[in-house]
């Protein structure tokens, strides 16, 4: 990489001073206040009267459940999953057992509005309900900001006895997503201890680069979730340098070598997002490969490692 910036973090110790003081989550103020962001939203849910005898999962899920979440992106993602009716898809076709359609009241456009009147009602004046999937819940003196999904249980069929459980997200204009919070929950922490708690710590890191760097013009913004699956398809080995100025190195020469040219045509050299149930990059994804290398390469001049 090609060191063409002119904003360097100084001599070594100093930069290693700044990447330590960079591995904490939250404060325990902004904790308390996403504790409390969460606590309201399951609170309108219980109280609204439609959902009484309705089977709903509500969690948190993305950054503020995966403790890799830092001040700049304290919002709070809550998924509110229904249980009534089940979807699915299947790897081969007959994977899936026979089963009878749901024909129950809990519709994708039922569950959206009421969930949007439990919100309001919640939060009066404070929901934004015009995005495609998501409501989003601007924050007050005690909250932050919340963004809550919609969903219903999901599975996705590799054969009769196996399959992956995850979540259904259905947009506004009848369009789908699968996620899989519970699997990218389990797969970060396994690599947090595997890795004597750097992983996350890194994780955090690279997205308080992303926060300085765009606070100072010097690069656009880059989703928190890309960057923590960039640093999960990092090695474990490289969370166990002896420092972290050591450690962000070879997370980026890492990152920056294993991004050169196009997606391998080969599934298993295929990075994978945290929960390892979707690729990290396909056309439907909002980054691409390029989107990474600009990344790295950003935060390699920012950081003033040498050329």
């Amino acid at each position: 990489m090609v060191n063409d910036s002119t904003i360097l973090m100084g001599s070594g110790m100093e930069l290693e001073e700044k990447l330590s003081s960079w591995i904490g989550p939250s404060s325990p103020t902004e904790q308390d206040r996403q504790d409390r962001t969460e606590r309201m939203i399951r609170e309108g849910i219980k109280e609204h009267t439609a959902f009484q005898g309705c089977d709903l999962a509500v969690y948190a899920k993305g950054s503020y459940a995966n403790n890799t979440n830092v001040r700049t992106d304290s919002d709070v993602d809550i998924a509110v999953q229904c249980g009534e009716a089940m979807y699915w898809d299947e790897a081969t076709k007959g994977a899936h057992p026979p089963s009878g359609s749901y024909t129950g009241i809990w519709t994708p456009p039922r569950l959206r509005s009421e969930l949007e009147a439990a919100l309001k009602a919640k939060f009066p004046g404070q929901v934004d309900s015009s995005g495609s999937t998501a409501f989003r819940i601007r924050s007050g003196s005690a909250r932050v900001d919340a963004d809550v999904v919609p969903c219903f249980d999901y599975r996705y069929y590799i054969s009769a006895n196996n399959y992956r459980e995850g979540a259904k997200v259905f947009k506004k204009n009848g369009a789908s997503l699968q996620n899989y919070s519970q699997k990218q929950l389990e797969n970060g922490r396994a690599k947090n201890t595997r890795t004597t708690q750097y992983y996350k710590n890194a994780v955090r890191i690279m997205k308080r680069v992303e926060n300085a760097m765009v606070s100072e013009g010097v690069h656009r913004v880059v989703p928190s979730f890309f960057i923590e699956c960039l640093v999960y398809n990092c090695p474990d080995s490289v969370f166990l340098a002896s420092t972290w100025v050591k450690t962000i190195e070879g997370v980026i020469v890492h990152i920056w070598g294993e991004l050169q040219g196009d997606e391998p045509s080969v599934d298993s050299k295929r990075w994978l997002e945290v929960s390892e149930c979707k690729y990290l990059f396909h056309s439907a994804q909002d980054w691409d490969r390029q989107d990474g290398r600009d990344f790295v390469k950003a935060a390699w001049n920012y950081l003033g490692y040498a050329a």
